[in-house]
């Protein structure tokens, strides 16, 4: 029996591995718009991860370091190369482009989130339309 998976094959939910995969997902598809917002104030890949996990997100460098480069290349992200100090750095900010996008994924999220939030709440009784 592989871990996950109930022994009736329903497809039941039936450890903590499943809960991990789901906690990923939603994470992973939140990612972007997390990066996005942290990026209306420029910063350094490093940075950007220490800035995500004070506030409560941590991602691993793996993970951040492609996005960044993905959203540099679809003109979300305006980067430059910092030279002085000891290492060199690659300062990323919003595009005017991410800017609008920010704006727009904001709007749907909030959106999703009063909706799931109603879902949520919904304390009415178990019984369901037939």
């Amino acid at each position: 029996m592989n871990p996950g998976t109930d022994p009736q094959g329903t497809g039941a939910i039936t450890d903590t591995g499943d809960d991990d995969k789901l906690t990923l997902e939603l994470r992973r598809g939140v990612l972007t718009l997390a990066v996005l917002g942290e990026l209306r104030r420029a910063g350094y890949g490093y940075s950007l991860l220490q800035r995500l996990a004070e506030r409560g997100f941590d991602v691993e460098q793996g993970t951040l370091y492609p996005l960044l480069r993905r959203l540099d290349e679809q003109g979300l992200l305006e980067s430059d190369w910092n030279v002085e100090g000891t290492r060199p750095r690659k300062y990323y900010r919003l595009s005017p482009r991410g800017i609008r996008l920010l704006e727009r994924m904001t709007a749907v999220w909030n959106d999703l989130v009063e909706v799931v939030e109603g879902l949520l709440d919904d304390h009415g009784s178990d019984e369901r339309d037939e």
